[in-house]
């Protein structure tokens, strides 16, 4: 996929009428410029979508061996180490470990819309999106850099886009609720997520279908991923004022734990009447009592897939995507009742 050839800082120096020794200085916080200046070139240099270029700057090469990394969902949290959640550091040390040994260094790369980006950050190779949002302006930024990436999970608003890897979500979803059904559910709550992602979108896409298939009454509730335990117990109390269901599936570790607060608050025994699971496992559903069953993402076989789709799309080869990948759904005493 070639890159295309973007603005150059001269573009900068003509538009902001300086000299391209000014737009270095503004840029990189050098030199002797008036404060008015500097403000005024960094204005134009954003307006213009600007990013410095190592290539540019002597390492120009066919390739400089490294690929970028960006965690959209870590994006939407504000951080970057949530407490308690290792499925992200699970997904960054497989993509890491692989591509060292496919000769290739990673770059975690925070929002690269968001200035400052690392200088280096619009010179890799390519990129691996993970959990790219709809309409997501990290996407429309490498599509007009013509840098190539792919994705875990698809992009919701590129139904043609198929260099994307994911866990099987239909077929494990589908587990759970099985589980809740051979363990006498009769009623099940789905508690998804807030952000504008294929996971959220899907599995909600998902279960009503289920529901529909089962002939079950479906009920949906969303807490957005920041609000965490806080979110998943605000949750469980609307849950059980709207009615106590049989079981409760949670999409992250984080709200569940939040959830089984709030049910034992309102004196719901889990799992005796009401039986719970998350489709994330984390520090929260192992080490909550009774812990919380949940499904076991398989990050070293999505990562493997996402850097082959990326490497073929490096090199201009045909996609060979979707990819789904599998998982495990570990039973736990949330949801596991003695008949």
């Amino acid at each position: 996929m070639a890159r295309s050839k973007g603005i150059t800082i001269r573009d900068v120096a003509k538009r902001a009428g300086v000299s391209v020794a000014a737009v270095s200085m503004a840029l990189n916080g050098t030199g002797t410029l008036s404060a008015a200046t500097r403000l005024r070139v960094r204005a134009v240099a954003e307006e213009m979508d600007y990013q410095a270029d190592a290539l540019a700057r002597g390492l120009r090469r066919s390739s400089v061996g490294a690929i970028g990394l960006v965690m959209r969902s870590l994006d939407s949290l504000g951080e970057y180490a949530p407490r308690g959640v290792d499925v992200f550091t699970r997904y960054i040390g497989a993509i890491s470990a692989q591509a060292m040994d496919r000769g290739l260094s990673v770059m975690l790369v925070p929002d690269p819309t968001k200035r400052p980006t690392p200088p280096l950050a619009l010179s890799l190779d390519g990129y691996i999106v993970m959990m790219p949002h709809l309409d997501d302006p990290v996407v429309a930024l490498l599509e007009r850099r013509g840098i190539p990436y792919a994705t875990l999970a698809r992009d919701p608003g590129r139904p043609d886009f198929t260099d994307w890897a994911t866990e099987d979500e239909a077929t494990y979803f589908g587990r759970v609720y099985e589980h809740f059904i051979a363990n006498g559910a009769r009623s099940i709550v789905l508690l998804r997520g807030t952000d504008p992602n294929a996971w959220n979108i899907d599995s909600e896409a998902t279960y009503r279908a289920w529901c529909e298939s089962t002939g079950m009454t479906p009920r949906v509730y969303k807490s957005a991923e920041r609000a965490g335990e806080s979110g998943g117990e605000t949750v469980a109390h609307t849950i059980v004022d709207d009615g106590i269901p049989d079981a409760i599936l949670c999409h992250t570790g984080r709200q569940a734990a939040g959830v089984l607060v709030g049910l034992t608050a309102r004196g719901v025994a889990v799992p005796d009447r009401t039986m719970l699971a998350a489709a994330s496992d984390s520090e929260h559903t192992r080490h909550s009592r009774p812990a919380i069953s949940a499904v076991e993402l398989h990050a070293a076989e999505t990562t493997l897939a996402l850097l082959d789709l990326l490497q073929a799309r490096i090199a201009g080869e045909p996609s060979a995507g979707p990819v789904l990948t599998t998982a495990r759904f570990r039973v736990r005493a949330s949801s596991r009742r003695t008949h």
